[in-house]
């Protein structure tokens, strides 16, 4: 079965996803957006925004039966692809909520007659009706918010008047090719400039444009990145591919929770500065983390001949990790500076000028908030990771109150 396109890796996770090859990865795309920011053009590298959408929609033309459909990410299951070629099929569908079966129907029924010629997969926006006008910092806006950010259109824009024709608004972002469902490859990136353009629906393909020009570094942006590559650099020699393979090979084999990304993910909830980040502290709390999981566990077991043998495993794999520390810090500090590279980055990309206004909805109102991220495509390879400013959207993705059904 083909793998669907639902989850992209944050760039300095990627060493703990794949290896040592994966630790040169994030190291080129971070040397590969600097020139890009540099000089306006990479070769190698291409960027799209990352638009914070919900749900992921599927959409194309079957390959097998030439007709078209809508699907979820369902359309990869094991057991065989879940789609929907009909309102019917849609409204019979006993996996979708009603408020679901509403914006599938939406996407249907707009979409189909567009002349689809690949698989496009993109995030639903809005449908008609939850376009909300609403007053922030004095400015009065059309917004939507399908998941964690709000987007906010001036309501006298030519864009706000688009928006409120449309019966649906979707950005796509990645392509998928085969002769039938079962066998997609995905691509990423979209090309929508032959689909049919019509009012009832606002479509995107999340290119990134720096229509301000403001978005590119200086030669002291330059040359502060460059040294800070070239530090990245001599520590990922220090880090031994056995030693790697060993830590990842026991990440491998923990229990469900246990895991360092897992830990990793606990510290960005309770909102620690990562820029700020004493390693050593860092990967020694990951060790009292994993003892902490596995005391919670034992605590459950009735039976002492349970408790004896979920003892013995804890002792075994707190032994390795606590061998495995020395390699682990040199992990965190790697994976500190590749973050720190990253904040560099989107401070810049940031200032481009984007289609819409963001904000987080709070409390007391709305602050302002940059787009949820951005996407770094390997031309060559074809790979992609994302650029998440995790103390910022990853928390707010953590803790904000969503109001779509997933």
């Amino acid at each position: 079965m083909p793998s669907p396109n639902v989850h992209l890796e944050h760039i300095e996770d990627e060493i703990f996803n794949n290896g040592i090859d994966g630790g040169r990865a994030s190291i080129n795309f971070i040397r590969s957006l600097r020139d890009m920011l540099s000089s306006g053009s990479s070769k190698s590298t291409n960027v799209t925004v990352k638009w914070d959408g919900a749900p992921a929609i599927w959409c194309g033309t079957n390959p097998e039966s030439g007709n078209f459909f809508v699907a979820k990410k369902s359309l990869f299951r094991k057991t065989g692809p879940r789609f929907y070629e009909s309102i019917k099929e849609i409204n019979d569908a006993d996996d979708l909520s009603e408020t679901l079966k509403d914006k599938f129907k939406a996407c249907y029924t707009n979409l189909k007659d567009l002349g689809f010629t690949e698989i496009l997969q993109g995030d639903l926006m809005f449908i008609k009706g939850d376009l909300e006008k609403k007053k922030i910092n004095g400015e009065t806006y059309e917004t939507f918010g399908p998941n964690t950010i709000t987007y906010a259109v001036p309501s006298t824009s030519n864009l706000a008047s688009t928006m409120r024709k449309a019966n649906i608004g979707i950005v796509f972002h990645t392509t998928y090719t085969g002769d039938s469902l079962s066998n997609l490859k995905a691509s990423f990136g979209a090309n929508i400039s032959g689909l049919k353009k019509t009012s009832k629906v606002w479509m995107d393909d999340a290119s990134y444009n720096d229509v301000s020009g403001t978005a590119t570094l200086t030669k002291k942006d330059t040359a502060e990145l460059t040294r800070l590559m070239s530090r990245t650099g001599k520590l990922f020699a220090k880090i031994k591919k056995p030693a790697l393979d060993a830590f990842l090979k026991t990440q491998g084999e923990m229990e469900a929770g246990m895991s360092y990304k897992t830990y990793h993910n606990s510290k960005v909830r309770e909102g620690e500065n990562f820029l700020r980040l004493n390693y050593k502290k860092h990967a020694d709390g990951y060790l009292i983390f994993v003892k902490e999981k596995w005391d919670a566990k034992i605590d459950k077991l009735k039976s002492a001949s349970a408790k004896k043998v979920k003892e013995k495993n804890k002792n075994i794999y707190l032994t390795q990790i606590r061998k495995q520390l020395p390699t682990l810090k040199l992990l965190v500090e790697f994976q500190a500076l590749i973050n720190y590279a990253k904040i560099k980055i989107l401070t810049k990309v940031n200032k481009a000028k984007q289609l819409t206004d963001m904000f987080v909805k709070k409390d007391n109102g709305f602050d302002v908030v940059a787009p949820e991220g951005f996407v770094a495509i390997d031309n060559n390879l074809g790979g992609a990771v994302k650029l998440v400013d995790r103390m910022e959207f990853s928390l707010n993705n953590f803790t904000v109150q969503k109001d779509w059904d997933k």
